[in-house]
């Protein structure tokens, strides 16, 4: 232990000028800056001496590029301290555990966090490194060994709140009776009489209380899914977080239907009908006040309704093709083929390719004043007031292709159909291109070859496709590296040969790649880009597209003509340091001709 920290006093509290004089010791703040920090912070205040100090944007010592985050600066109080650094991740934390350990008004009185509870320890963290009273009050009541870890006190004082508030919720959910007031008196075995008879009321406070805090945690953990699965005895809660599940919560079986049921109102679900899958919407705000929409699917399941919300970011409306992946060269030709006056243009991938954020980005850049964009969704993904949307409906017999029709009556100059499904979609989409109109719709093939031979597969004759069809877009995701942990490593040759195949790209010095850290929360990945291979049809690939034409001639003649395959941008994107090779083998096929 340091000798700043043998000469602190049990039990006390931090203070400003304390934390300032062992900064100005270690060389990390200017003796002048903190005698101003001081005389202008006379008044006492709630607030810890880490955050008063982070709040001045100081420059880390003699380190001009680092900042005196407040971050930071719990890491170096925690090597003066001798405790753990320990940075507070809510996915990896088991909250109605935790929330077990110690009463709320406890933990808020003395400050701290239980961050981790098993049966041979429990982890509580702690902003004040030198007062350790309520350890010795929880010592004897807890019956384990209590290990104390330094944490971010904002974030400390922010869980307090919310993991008390969920895990209340969440318990009150499971004892309330529809109707009843909360804090009316009840004995125990009343109140678990009533949870396992599950009549609760999906607009019962607490369960309005579980629902905004999932919709809220999710914005604020990135998410791009939601799950909420049914099982035996409880309900499992998921999120999708860069393309990965990660387990967030878990419910009892009666507090999930109650949530199910909540959700489906907020959707303008049938609520009484639980046999057959559904389809809503949901449209709220974000912590930070930003409008964001929810499509909400339900399945029925051997254990109850199944819920999915997918999250929708309007600012995906927004980014320029660059912040998708596109490269400069990239980006120049898709701009050529949307802004063709008629044809047809087609983006494929498997689902969660991101193929509705291009398109959405695409059509948004093209809806202008003087144009009418129209769509014909099944559902529609996110309600942009500059497109004029249509969503299938079955249940009337309302398709693609019937939407299609209505939508050419409508005086369009833009048409997107959400998914060429069949050969009577293919045929209208091919007319309506034929007829002056600019089409776009995606398919789902490996890469954009596949696309042409899928469409003469439906029964579209290749004469049609020649005279209509502009480019092909195939697209995926992978996930990016780190920032705050990539690091260069050597690539070995075979490992570049393994990754490019045939295609014989340079094979570089050096690649990233990211051990994982808090950012991350230890995956090595924060957000994803795109990989994109754009074939546009002209040259020698029209005169290739016959009926009966196979996929690896048009594969060779795209190549020929330019196209890049998605393999060679994962490459490139490597090289770039954006992605690791282990991510682009995983989701882009390897090109199958070169270029040679």
């Amino acid at each position: 232990m340091s000798a700043t920290a043998n000469a602190a006093q049990p039990d006390q509290a931090l203070s400003l000028t304390q934390v300032l004089k062992m900064l100005v010791d270690d060389g990390l703040v200017e003796s002048e800056a903190a005698r101003t920090l001081i005389s202008d912070h006379g008044q006492p205040t709630d607030k810890h001496p880490l955050e008063i100090i982070a709040a001045r944007d100081w420059p880390y010592g003699s380190d001009s590029r680092r900042k005196l985050t407040l971050e930071a600066l719990v890491q170096w109080l925690a090597q003066h301290a001798d405790l753990p650094h320990y940075r507070i991740d809510p996915l990896s934390i088991n909250v109605s555990a935790v929330t077990q350990v110690v009463p709320y008004a406890y933990a808020v009185r003395a400050g701290i966090l239980p961050v981790k509870a098993t049966p041979a320890e429990v982890t509580i963290a702690t902003a004040e490194p030198w007062v350790r009273e309520w350890e010795a009050e929880l010592a004897p009541i807890l019956k384990r060994p209590i290990k104390r870890v330094l944490s971010n006190p904002a974030d400390i004082e922010r869980y307090q709140v919310e993991f008390y508030a969920l895990a209340r919720s969440v318990k009150a959910s499971e004892n309330e009776r529809s109707g009843q007031v909360p804090g009316t008196g009840r004995n125990l075995e009343q109140l678990m009489e009533l949870g396992r008879a599950g009549k609760l009321d999906a607009n019962d406070q607490h369960v309005i209380n579980i629902v905004d805090w999932l919709l809220q945690y999710a914005f604020d953990q990135r998410a791009s899914d939601i799950h909420l699965e049914p099982r035996r005895d409880q309900g499992n809660i998921r999120f999708r977080i860069d393309g990965v599940l990660h387990e967030v919560y878990q419910v009892p079986g009666t507090v999930m239907a109650a949530v199910t049921s909540r959700i489906k109102i907020l959707g303008r679900m049938d609520v009484a009908e639980k046999r057959r899958p559904q389809d809503g919407r949901i449209k709220t705000r974000t912590p930070e006040g930003k409008e964001v929409e929810l499509r909400v699917s339900s399945l029925p399941t051997a254990f109850g309704e199944k819920l999915v919300l997918r999250i929708f970011d309007p600012d995906v409306l927004v980014r320029d093709f660059s912040e998708l992946g596109f490269d400069r060269a990239e980006s120049d030709l898709w701009q050529q083929l949307i802004r063709e006056p008629h044809g047809i243009i087609l983006v494929t991938g498997p689902t969660g390719s991101g193929k509705t954020t291009t398109l959405y980005s695409s059509l948004k850049q093209l809806a202008t004043p003087q144009v009418n964009v129209c769509t014909i969704e099944d559902p529609i993904e996110l309600v942009e007031p500059s497109f004029n949307q249509m969503q299938v409906q079955s249940n009337i017999e309302l398709g693609f292709a019937d939407g299609v029709r209505a939508l050419l009556r409508q005086d369009p100059d833009i048409i997107m159909v959400g998914e060429i499904r069949d050969l009577e979609t293919a045929e209208i989409a091919t007319q309506a291109a034929l007829t002056g109109h600019l089409v776009l719709s995606t398919l789902h093939t490996n890469d954009a070859p596949s696309a042409i031979t899928r469409l003469l597969e439906l029964g579209v004759p290749a004469y049609l496709l020649r005279a209509t069809l502009l480019g092909v877009l195939a697209q995926r995701l992978v996930r990016r590296l780190c920032p705050h942990c990539k690091h260069p490593v050597e690539l070995a040759p075979e490992r570049w040969r393994e990754l490019t195949g045939a295609w014989k790209l340079e094979n570089p010095d050096s690649i990233y790649e990211a051990d994982g850290c808090l950012e991350c929360r230890e995956t090595g990945y924060l957000g994803r880009v795109g990989l994109y291979e754009i074939m546009r049809l002209d040259g020698d690939i029209k005169e290739q597209l016959k009926d009966g034409v196979d996929a690896q001639d048009l594969r060779a003649a795209a190549v020929k003509n330019g196209m890049q395959p998605l393999r060679i941008a994962g490459a490139h994107k490597i090289a770039a340091g954006q992605t690791s090779v282990d991510e682009v083998m995983r989701s882009a096929p390897p090109p199958q001709v070169s270029r040679n």
